[in-house]
C-alpha cells in the first residue's frame, strides 16, 4: 500500500500503538527522543516527563508544540464479582468507549487485557440494555483472566490508581484514510518528527530558531504549563482540526483556528499561518472551536509572554474512533515547512 511507505504515516501508527494515558507516559517520550537522537539532535526531558528539542536556526525563536498523551483510564476500584470500576483520564463520552478492548497496566509492569463494558451489556439478559444510561458508574471492565472476586483481581497484582489504555485498532485504507484513536495528537507529533527528519538530512532549513516540545499532560489541561524554553516569542500549538456541524474543516487539509474555549488566538500570528499556508500551496480551512482547549493556552495562562497560535490536520469523530486523511497530514507538513523558514 503506497501510503505505508510515507514516512509520517508510519510514524503515525508506530505511535498510536504505544500506550500514554496522560500520566503514563514515559515510554512513549522515550520513543520520540530516540527517534531525534537516531537524526543528530539532541533531546532533552523536563521534571515533568515532557520533552524539548531544538532543530537549529537563529533568532525570533519559534516553538511547535504537541502533545502524546491521549484519554484513557485508571483503575478506581476492585469489585466483589471480578470485574474492575474505573475512572477517566480526560474528556470523552462513554458510548465512544463501550465494548472497547483494552490493557490494564499494574505498576509491576505487568499487563492484563479486558473489555469495557455497561453493567447491561447483553439484550438476551438485561431488559435496560438499551436504555441503561451511559454514565461512568455503569460501567465497568471484564478481565480476560479467571476471576469471580476481588481477591482474584488482588492475586494478579491489580490494584487501584493502574493506568488503563485503550485498544487504538489502527487502520490505513488503500483511499488514504487513517482511522484510529489517539490521532489526537499523535497525528501531529508523527508530523514534528517528519519535520525534524528533513532539517537532519538538510531538505529544509530553518529560517528562525525552532524548538519542538511534546508535552505530556495536555488532555488534562497542563500540558505545556511549564518547561517552555526561555527565549520562546512565539508557541503554535499543533493539535487537530475538529470536524462536523457548521465547521469549515473537513479531513482533508489542515485547520487553523482563530478561537477555541479560551478566546481568540493572536489575530497576527493566524494571519501569519494562512499567509505560510498560501505560499505553501496548502490546502487549509479557518474555523472556530467554541469545546476545544489546546497546550498553548495552558502556556498562556501560566504566564509565558508569547504570539500564539493552533493549527492541525483535520480529525473526525475527536475524542471518539478518529479517522483523518494522508492530505490532511501532507497539508499541515506543508504549512510547517514554510512556517519555520521565516
Amino acid at each position: 500500500m503506497k501510503y505505508l511507505e510515507d514516512y509520517t504515516i508510519r510514524k503515525i501508527l508506530e505511535l498510536v500503538n504505544i500506550p500514554s494515558p496522560s500520566g503514563f507516559t514515559e515510554k512513549i517520550i522515550e520513543f520520540v527522543a530516540n527517534q531525534l537522537r537516531e537524526m543528530g539532535f539532541e533531546p532533552r526531558k523536563t521534571r515533568k516527563g515532557a520533552l524539548v528539542v531544538e532543530l537549529g536556526g537563529s533568532g525570533n525563536p519559534l516553538v511547535l508544540a504537541v502533545h502524546v498523551d491521549t484519554l484513557g483510564a485508571m483503575v478506581k476500584s476492585l469489585k466483589s464479582n471480578g470485574r474492575l470500576e474505573i475512572t477517566n483520564v480526560g474528556g470523552f463520552t462513554m458510548n465512544s468507549i463501550e465494548n472497547e478492548n483494552c490493557t490494564i497496566h499494574t505498576k509491576s509492569g505487568k499487563n492484563y487485557t479486558g473489555t469495557i463494558q455497561s453493567l447491561a451489556p447483553s439484550v438476551h439478559v438485561f431488559d435496560n440494555a438499551r436504555t441503561l444510561e451511559r454514565k461512568m458508574s455503569n460501567m465497568e471492565i471484564r478481565v480476560d483472566e479467571e476471576v469471580s472476586c476481588r481477591s482474584d483481581l488482588e492475586k494478579l497484582g491489580i490494584e487501584a490508581g493502574d493506568f488503563i489504555s485503550f485498544d487504538p485498532r489502527a487502520v490505513v485504507t488503500d483511499s488514504g484514510f487513517i482511522k484510529t484513536r489517539h490521532l489526537d495528537d499523535k497525528a501531529s507529533a508523527a508530523i514534528l518528527m517528519s519535520l525534524a527528519r528533513k532539517v537532519s538530512t538538510g531538505e529544509l532549513e530553518c529560517g528562525r530558531k525552532v524548538y519542538l516540545f511534546f508535552s505530556n499532560y495536555e488532555e488534562v489541561g497542563h500540558g505545556a504549563s511549564a518547561a517552555m524554553p526561555e527565549d520562546s516569542e512565539e508557541i503554535i500549538s499543533v493539535d487537530m482540526g475538529a470536524v462536523g456541524d457548521t465547521l469549515n474543516t473537513d479531513e482533508y487539509v489542515v485547520s487553523i483556528c482563530a478561537k477555541d474555549s479560551g478566546g481568540p488566538y493572536d489575530g497576527e500570528t493566524v494571519k501569519k499561518l494562512i499567509d505560510a499556508a498560501k505560499r505553501a500551496g496548502a490546502d487549509y480551512r479557518v474555523d472556530i472551536y467554541p469545546f476545544y482547549g489546546s497546550d498553548v493556552e495552558a502556556s498562556l495562562r501560566a504566564g509565558y509572554d508569547v504570539r500564539f497560535g493552533l493549527l492541525g490536520p483535520g480529525v473526525e469523530a475527536s475524542h471518539g474512533y478518529e479517522r483523518t486523511h494522508y492530505k490532511a497530514i501532507d497539508n499541515t507538513l506543508k504549512l510547517l515547512q514554510e512556517y519555520i523558514k521565516k
